[in-house]
């Protein structure tokens, strides 16, 4: 289960216990130098409720140019923006409409496009598809002929967060069952799942660009593991809450966001994919969801 607002259930995060005596279990390099800011390259687009309601924001990786990309009536929230494989158009969920849907529009804002019900969108990487959350199922759609299917098991109850692997032939998920949540990859046309990882409430996986990592979170902390589930490590180690974590465009830094609890508020930080000290890049109401292009 991911763990997303809005419309989507929150999971209580557990306190971090023996922060240093992890670290050196897992290896963490510590004395990691936070990223300069100054140095990162592209745009990150993020959902903020800084102007009141859930908005869809942009900002240059490096800090600058901060900018609100989608408006709209008080009972409309935006959430879960999602760059196109060319960098052209966002997707992202919105309640605009009356009811929780997917939606389009022009990387710099503009005019909206709705796609189909649903939430949890992300592009397949020829953009020719996406596959998203329908009534707890993953769901991949054909974006030209606007035919649907279900790729999760029926009888999974609970699935979320789908992410392309970058040859767009796997689909990793996250599933929740009575014992906890677990991630998953399943053939992008639907087949026999195969578990990755089923401890700590691990969710919300997304792939590194060369496809050889999953990075996800689990109750506190961002992590990596080979799609093959080994080679298990944090990636955060820091007090609070760590959730949402995306990877640049290099490959060689994490996006993700922070907060003192399960509850927020919420703020973006990036961090060397390798671990280490990270570097706040936003501040001033929450910010969630990010996305780096």
């Amino acid at each position: 289960m991911t763990r997303r607002i809005v419309w989507r259930e929150m999971v209580c995060a557990l306190g971090i216990v023996g922060v240093c005596f992890v670290c050196a279990v897992t290896g963490l390099a510590q004395n990691t130098a936070p990223p300069v800011l100054e140095d990162l390259e592209g745009r990150i687009v993020f959902a903020s409720d800084r102007s009141g309601q859930w908005r869809i924001w942009e900002i240059d990786a490096n800090g600058e140019n901060l900018q609100q990309l989608t408006q709209g009536d008080e009972e409309v929230h935006d959430v879960d923006p999602s760059f196109s494989p060319d960098g052209t158009k966002i997707l992202y969920s919105s309640t605009r409409g009356g009811s929780t849907g997917i939606w389009t529009m022009p990387a710099e804002g503009g005019e909206a496009t709705r796609v189909c019900d649903g939430d949890q969108a992300a592009w397949a990487p020829d953009g020719n598809a996406i596959a998203f959350r329908r009534e707890n199922k993953i769901w991949v759609r054909d974006l030209a002929a606007g035919t649907e299917r279900v790729v999760s098991p029926a009888d999974w109850p609970t699935c979320s967060g789908p992410a392309w692997s970058p040859d767009g032939k796997t689909i990793a998920f996250a599933a929740r069952w009575d014992a906890g949540n677990g991630i998953y990859t399943i053939p992008r046309d639907g087949g026999e799942p195969v578990k990755v990882y089923d401890k700590k409430g691990a969710c919300e996986p997304c792939y590194t660009p060369d496809g050889k990592q999953l990075i996800y979170e689990t109750e506190t902390n961002i992590c990596s593991v080979m799609p093959d589930g080994t080679k298990n490590r944090m990636v955060t180690f820091q007090a609070g809450v760590q959730r949402y974590a995306r990877v640049s465009p290099n490959g060689k830094h994490i996006v993700y966001c922070q907060g003192i609890s399960e509850r927020g508020p919420w703020e973006l930080y990036v961090v060397s994919i390798a671990g280490g000290y990270p570097v706040r890049l936003t501040e001033g109401g929450s910010d969630m969801n990010p996305d780096w292009k």
